[in-house]
C-alpha cells in the first residue's frame, strides 16, 4: 500500500489550536513520517475525548489499513457511518474499504456521493479518493486523473497533496513522465515537502537509474531528516552493495521510527547481507522458536537463503518450503518465486514446477524493468537447463515485453525456436528479421537453415529459395565477409539440382558459382569433374 499520504500536515501546529486539533495534527504527522504505531495511539486518544470527531476517524482507518487491518477499519467507518451517513470523508472512507474488498461498483458509487455532497471542491475529500484508487489493485488511476485535475485550475488552489495523488497515479499507469512532472508541481507549492522528492526518486528506481534517484532520496532527506521512508529506502537499496554503509542508513531509520518486530527481522537480514550465514540461520531459528506461529515467515526465507549460500540444499528448501506454506499470498514478491525455481530445479523430478514458479514470478511483476530482468533470467535458466522450448518461449516474452526490441532480441528469439525444434516459428521469426533488418545476413541463413531442417531429404525443395537468397545477399552485402556462407549455399543447391532433380546441367552451373567466389575451391574443382565425366540423364523417347 501506498505509504506516504496527506503530507501538508506537517507544517506546525498553530498555537491557538484545540489540544483535540493539535492531536490529530500530530497523528497525521506520524502518518505522514509512516510510525503507524505512534499514529494509531494518537487518533485513539482524540476519539477516547471526541467520539464524533470525523477526521480522526478517518485517519485511524487509514493508519488500519497501513497497517494490514483492513477489518478494524471497516469497523470504524461502519460504526461512525450509522450516526455519520453523509460525511464525504467517510464514505471515502468506506469505499477505499470496498475497493480493496474487490467491489468496484459500490466504491465508485460512494465516491461520487461523496465529491456530490462536497460539491467537488473539498480537496481532503478528493484526495482521499485518490489515495483509495492509487492504493487498491482494483482501483482507476483514470478516474482519479480525472476527478482531480480541474480541482487544481482553480485560482485558489494550493493543495500540494492533490498534485501528489494525480502523480501516483500517473505512476500506476506507467507514465513516468507526468508522474515526475505532477510530484514538481507538489514541491512547487511545498518546496520542503519531502514526499514529493521521495516520489520523484521512487520513479527513477523503477527505472533502474542511479544517477537520478540517489540524489533524489538524499534530497528528500535533507528537505526533512525525519522522513524515514526516503532513509529506508537507501539502507534496502545499499543492503546488497555496500553493507555497512547501508547499515548507517538502518541505524539513522531506527531513530526516527517506531520500534516494530520487523526491526528485527531486518537486523537478521543485516547479518545475511555481512555475509554471516550462521549468524542469520541462529537469529532467524531463534525468532522462530520465540515467537512460534506469531514469526514473521520471512525468517525461513532468510534461512533458506543462508544455507543455499552454505550449499546446503536440503535444509534451504526445507526452509524455502516452510516459507511458502506460511506466507500471505498477498505478500510474496516475484523474486521468491524466482528462488524457488532455482532451489526446486537442483532436485531431479522438479524441472516442470520450477518453469511454473518463473512464469509465476513474471505475472505478478509489474515493474518494467525487474520485469525484463525476470525473463532475461528464466529464459537464462531454461537455456541451463537445456529446455530450449521454455527458454523461445521467455524470450518472446521479452521481446513483447520490451518497449523497443532489438535486432539481438529478435535474433536471440529466433534462435531459440531453432534449437528447440520449432522450425515453423524460427522461420516465421527470421522472415521478420529479414523485413526489418534486410540489410543483415542473419535472417537469411536461418529462413534457409529452418527450412532445410523442415524438409532433410530435400524431397520438397523448401530451402531452395532461401538458400538462392542466401548466397545471393551475401554477396552483395559483404562478398569478403560473407564468402562461406554464399559457398555453402551452393554447395546445398548443387546437391539439390544433381540428386533429386537429377539435373547434372544445373548442378554444374552451382559449382562454377561455387568457383566464381572461391576459384580455388578444391571441393567444387572435384565436383565439377566428377559431373563432367558422369554421363547426363537421357529422356526416354516417346
Amino acid at each position: 500500500m501506498k505509504k506516504s499520504f496527506y503530507s501538508l500536515v506537517i507544517a506546525a501546529v498553530m498555537c491557538g489550536s484545540s489540544l483535540f486539533a493539535q492531536s490529530v495534527d500530530q497523528g497525521k504527522k506520524f502518518f505522514y513520517y509512516e510510525r503507524y504505531k505512534s499514529a494509531k495511539e494518537n487518533f485513539e486518544k482524540v476519539l477516547a475525548a471526541n467520539p464524533n470527531d470525523l477526521n480522526a476517524i478517518y485517519w485511524l482507518g487509514q493508519t488500519l489499513i497501513e497497517m494490514k487491518d483492513v477489518p478494524g477499519a471497516k469497523a470504524v467507518y461502519a460504526k461512525a457511518l450509522e450516526t455519520n451517513g453523509n460525511a464525504p470523508l467517510l464514505l471515502a472512507g468506506m469505499g477505499h474499504i470496498e475497493l480493496l474488498e474487490g467491489k468496484k461498483d459500490v466504491a465508485r458509487q460512494h465516491f461520487e456521493t461523496a465529491i456530490s455532497i462536497s460539491k467537488g471542491k473539498d480537496g481532503s475529500v478528493l484526495n482521499a479518493i485518490g489515495n483509495a484508487n492509487v492504493d487498491s489493485k482494483d482501483g482507476d488511476a483514470n478516474y482519479v486523473i480525472t476527478r482531480l485535475t480541474p480541482y487544481t485550475q482553480d485560482k485558489k488552489f494550493k493543495d500540494a497533496e492533490t498534485w501528489l495523488q494525480i502523480g501516483d497515479a500517473y505512476r500506476v499507469l506507467v507514465d513516468g513522465g507526468n508522474a515526475v512532472t505532477a510530484y514538481q508541481k507538489a514541491l512547487a507549492i511545498d518546496p520542503t515537502l519531502a514526499a514529493a522528492k521521495h516520489r520523484i526518486a521512487r520513479i527513477y528506481l523503477t527505472q533502474k537509474n542511479p544517477e537520478s534517484f540517489l540524489p533524489a532520496y538524499e534530497e528528500a532527506i535533507a528537505l526533512d531528516p525525519n522522513y524515514a521512508p526516503s532513509v529506508y529506502d537507501l539502507y534496502v537499496y545499499w543492503y546488497d552493495r555496500d553493507i555497512n554503509k547501508a547499515k548507517t542508513y538502518y541505524d539513522k531509520y531506527l531513530t526516527i521510527s517506531d520500534p516494530d518486530p520487523k526491526n528485527d527481522y531486518d537486523k537478521a537480514s543485516i547479518l545475511y547481507a555481512s555475509r554471516d550465514f550462521m549468524g542469520a540461520i541462529n537469529s532467524a531459528k531463534g525468532f522462530i522458536s520465540q515467537l512460534g506461529d506469531k514469526a514473521d515467515p520471512r525468517y525461513y526465507k532468510l534461512a533458506a537463503y543462508s544455507y543455499d549460500e552454505l550449499k546446503d540444499s536440503v535444509n534451504a528448501k526445507d526452509y524455502l518450503e516452510q516459507y511458502f506454506a506460511k506466507q500471505k499470498t498477498e505478500d510474496f514478491v516475484p523474486k521468491d518465486y524466482e528462488f524457488r525455481a532455482k532451489m526446486l530445479s537442483k532436485f531431479p523430478g522438479n524441472e516442470t514446477e520450477a518453469f511454473a514458479s518463473y512464469e509465476k514470478a513474471i505475472a505478478m511483476d509489474t515493474a518494467y524493468e525487474s520485469k525484463l530482468e525476470l525473463l532475461e533470467n528464466a529464459a537464462a535458466f531454461a537455456k541451463s537447463k537445456g529446455n530450449r522450448a521454455a527458454e523461445a518461449q521467455f524470450l518472446g516474452q521479452l521481446y513483447q515485453t520490451k518497449k523497443t526490441p532489438n535486432n539481438v532480441d529478435l535474433y536471440n528469439w529466433g534462435f531459440a525456436n531453432y534449437q528447440a525444434g520449432n522450425y515453423k516459428s524460427a522461420d516465421s521469426l527470421f522472415t521478420q528479421y529479414t523485413e526489418k533488418y534486410p540489410n543483415e545476413i542473419f535472417g537469411y541463413l536461418w529462413r534457409a537453415r529452418s527450412n532445410q531442417a523442415m524438409d532433410t531429404t530435400m524431397a520438397q525443395g523448401l530451402a531452395v529459395p532461401h538458400y538462392e537468397k542466401l548466397a545471393e545477399m551475401a554477396r552483395s552485402l559483404d562478398s569478403v565477409k560473407y564468402k562461406g556462407q554464399a559457398i555453402s549455399s551452393y554447395f546445398y543447391l548443387v546437391q539439390y539440382h544433381n540428386d533429386i532433380k537429377k539435373d547434372k546441367a544445373t548442378a554444374l552451373r552451382y559449382v562454377d558459382k561455387v568457383l566464381e567466389v572461391d576459384p580455388g575451391n578444391a571441393d567444387a574443382i572435384r565436383i565439377r569433374d566428377i559431373l563432367n565425366k558422369s554421363p547426363q540423364k537421357k529422356t526416354a523417347a516417346k
